[in-house]
């Protein structure tokens, strides 16, 4: 707790000390641990449950060093109002830090930068970069920002994030984009009132709510691999399976966007359609990003449940085969099956195919299915846009196209 006596300086250094500088120790000591012993985590006290997913070559792996101090919102409310927020300064490094109240830099420079949130500052980020991929691209352009070996000050975290969101950099990704060369840089408050009422974020935010339905569906498939009620399962492990729930979760908010309302226009085509079955396959402009299969199979009268399940899964898997021979160059293949219409409860199908190993015993395999089912013979492809903000009026970029 950050303590309340009338030397706020004090009081300030003590929690610092507490709250961030001892805290940091821990981060580093679990960064060293990963590194070193990746295959000796566990999920309770006891060491009796392994981690279930497997770590990346710690050579390759990207670590991120994020540390929540509490507390530490409410006394600066107190004393400066506002927010709430932690200023930054990055110019504060390590013992700086005891001698300017509410104002947090690098905790030590030499052993990696750390983001330190306070109970303000992590809502606002978590709120508006609500997936892993939007979140860590923002921590990625952060500490590039900081260490770039100009001094920044801001008023708070909120405002660099605001900074962030503005602008896109020469890849069509947000970046902090500071036209001049300056050697210090200072954000005062503002910006983020600016962006979290401005018309395009207002819109966002309308428009993002049916990606959420592709946030349920990541759920359920990932509690029931969890808890092994599975309808049915390939038998292997949740550590081989998992790359298809990273697929799935490593999708940004503006292409969720467009998955789900993708997938949603399948289900309303199979309410009026008289073919057994709708399906779609949704591409991206990225070729390293996935195929998507989506299906919505109609239920023949007197089919028992794990009948129909059956047929849908090797439909949907006949499906998956036929989008890799269409579209070869991709390597990865997710299929996902549903009922048609708007049944409740609903049950869905998930399918990943890994092709980056196929070679020509597989490929033809994959088109005598494609064959027998009769499917995919003649794709007409359509073209949407989806923008991050669908409207321009104040200011923000558009992100490109999906």
């Amino acid at each position: 707790m950050f303590g309340d006596s009338e030397d706020v300086q004090l009081d300030w250094g003590r929690w610092y000390k507490k709250a961030i500088q001892k805290s940091a120790e821990q981060l580093w000591g679990a960064e060293r641990w990963i590194r070193q012993f990746p295959d000796r985590l566990f999920l309770d006290r006891q060491c009796s449950h392994p981690f279930p997913i497997k770590l990346p070559d710690p050579k390759l792996a990207i670590y991120h060093r994020i540390l929540v101090a509490h507390d530490g919102s409410r006394r600066c409310r107190e004393v400066l109002g506002g927010s709430g927020s932690l200023m930054i300064d990055n110019s504060r490094i390590g013992e700086a830090h005891l001698s300017e109240p509410f104002t947090v830099g690098q905790v030590d420079a030499n052993r990696g930068f750390i983001h330190v949130f306070d109970d303000t500052t992590l809502d606002s980020v978590m709120n508006t970069l609500d997936t892993i991929s939007d979140f860590t691209q923002y921590l990625a352009k952060k500490e590039k920002f900081l260490n770039s070996g100009k001094t920044v000050r801001a008023a708070g975290e909120e405002e660099l994030l605001a900074i962030y969101l503005h602008d896109l950099n020469e890849h069509h990704e947000h970046d902090f984009i500071i036209k001049g060369n300056y050697d210090v840089l200072a954000f005062q408050e503002g910006f983020w009132e600016k962006f979290i009422n401005s018309t395009e974020r207002i819109a966002q935010v309308e428009a993002n709510q049916i990606s959420y339905s592709w946030d349920k569906l990541i759920e359920k498939f990932a509690f029931h691999a969890m808890t092994g009620t599975e309808y049915f399962t390939s038998g292997r492990p949740l550590r081989d399976q998992e790359k298809m729930y990273r697929l799935l979760a490593r999708e940004p908010r503006t292409r969720r966007r467009a998955l789900a309302i993708s997938l949603h226009e399948v289900l309303r085509r199979s309410i009026d359609s008289k073919a057994p079955w709708e399906a779609r396959v949704m591409l991206s402009q990225n070729p390293n990003d996935p195929i998507y299969v989506f299906l919505a199979l109609k239920r023949k009268p007197g089919l028992s449940d794990d009948e129909y399940r059956k047929r849908r899964s090797h439909l949907l898997s006949g499906y998956c085969h036929a989008a890799k021979c269409t579209y070869p160059q991709i390597n990865d293949v997710v299929g996902i099956a549903t009922e048609d219409g708007n049944p409740q409860p609903r049950s869905e199908d998930l399918i990943y195919l890994d092709t980056s190993a196929w070679g020509k015993k597989e490929m033809q395999r994959a088109r005598q299915i494609k064959e027998q089912l009769g499917i995919l013979k003649k794709v007409r492809p359509t073209f949407n846009r989806t923008y991050e903000y669908p409207v321009n009026h104040s200011g923000y970029i558009r992100r490109t196209p999906l």
